[in-house]
C-alpha cells in the first residue's frame, strides 16, 4: 500500500467513524424512545384494546343487537398476552414515531443544504398528521362498517333454527383494526410521496393526469390486497386512494408553479445583475 493511499485512509477514518458514533447515538435515542412507548403501552394495553373495540360496538348498535353488547374471546392461554404484546409494540410505534423521525431527520440534516432542510421539514410535519387523518378515518367511520357488514351475516333470533352468532377472537379483531389502520395510513402517504418526487423533478403533475385511469385500477388492486376480503372495506379503501391521487396532482402543480416563479425571479436577478456594469459603463 503507498503513502498516499494510507494518506486517503487516515483522512477519511476520522469522518466515518464520526459518523457511525452519530448514527450510535440517534439509534439509542430512537429505540430508547420505542422502548418506554411499548412499556407504557403494554401497561395499559387493556384499556387500549377496550378503546379499540368501541367501533365493534357502535357497530352493534346499528345493527340492533343486545344494545352494543360485544363478546370477543380467546381460545389458547397464551393468546391475549401475545395479543398485548402486539399492541404495545404497535402503540409503542406510533407513540415513538416523532421521535424516530427527529433522530432520522438530525442524522440526515447536516449533509443537506439548508433550502433542502427547509423544504423537508413540512413533510416531516405532514407525515404523521395525514397517518393520523388515515387511522381516524378507519376508527371512525370504516371499522364500524366492516363489523356492521360482517354482523349482518349472522342467523340469530327465534325465526332461525340454525344459530350463527360471530364470536372474534382478541387476535383477529385487532389484527383486522391493525391491518385497516396501517392501510388507510399508508395511502394517506401518497401525497407526501408524489409532491417529495415533483420537487425532485422524478415525477410531473401531466405524468400523474396521463396515468390516471392506470391509478384507478392499481388502487382497486391494492384494496383488494390490504384489506379483508369485503366489499365495504375495499371501496373505502380504493375511493380515499383515488381522491388522494387527485390531490397529488395538485400538489405536484403547485410544486411546479413555484418552481417556474423561482426560475423567473431568478433570471430577472441575472439579467439585471448584468445590466448593471453595461450600465456603469
Amino acid at each position: 500500500m503507498s503513502h498516499d493511499e494510507q494518506d486517503e485512509i487516515d483522512q477519511s477514518s476520522a469522518p466515518l467513524i464520526e459518523h457511525l458514533i452519530e448514527l450510535r447515538s440517534r439509534l439509542i435515542w430512537a429505540i430508547g424512545g420505542f422502548f418506554v412507548a411499548f412499556l407504557l403501552c403494554f401497561f395499559f394495553a387493556k384499556q387500549i384494546f377496550n378503546v379499540l373495540v368501541l367501533p365493534f360496538q357502535w357497530a352493534t348498535r346499528w345493527a340492533g343487537l343486545d344494545a352494543g353488547k360485544v363478546d370477543l374471546i380467546y381460545t389458547a392461554p397464551q393468546e391475549f398476552f401475545f395479543t398485548q404484546i402486539k399492541l404495545a409494540m404497535f402503540g409503542g410505534l406510533v407513540l415513538a414515531f416523532p421521535v424516530i423521525a427527529m433522530q432520522i431527520y438530525k442524522f440526515v440534516a447536516p449533509g443537506l443544504y439548508r433550502n433542502e432542510r427547509r423544504a423537508f421539514l413540512p413533510f416531516l410535519v405532514a407525515s404523521p398528521i395525514l397517518f393520523l387523518l388515515g387511522a381516524a378515518l378507519v376508527y371512525f367511520f370504516f371499522t364500524p362498517m366492516v363489523m356492521w357488514f360482517f354482523l349482518s351475516m349472522q342467523q340469530v333470533g327465534p325465526d332461525n333454527e340454525v344459530q350463527i352468532s360471530l364470536l372474534p377472537k382478541v387476535s383477529e379483531y385487532l389484527g383486522l383494526i391493525m391491518t385497516l389502520i396501517l392501510s388507510f395510513g399508508l395511502v394517506f402517504q401518497l401525497p407526501v410521496v408524489t409532491t417529495l418526487l415533483a420537487r425532485v423533478g422524478l415525477l410531473t403533475s401531466q405524468g400523474l393526469a396521463d396515468k390516471r385511469k392506470y391509478a384507478i385500477v392499481a388502487a382497486f388492486i391494492a384494496a383488494a390486497v390490504l384489506t379483508p376480503p369485503d366489499p365495504v372495506s375495499q371501496i373505502g379503501l380504493a375511493l380515499p386512494t383515488i381522491l388522494l391521487y387527485e390531490i397529488a396532482i395538485w400538489a405536484a402543480r403547485m410544486v411546479e408553479r413555484k418552481r417556474r416563479e423561482e426560475e423567473a425571479a431568478r433570471a430577472e436577478a441575472e439579467a439585471s445583475e448584468a445590466e448593471q456594469p453595461t450600465a456603469e459603463t
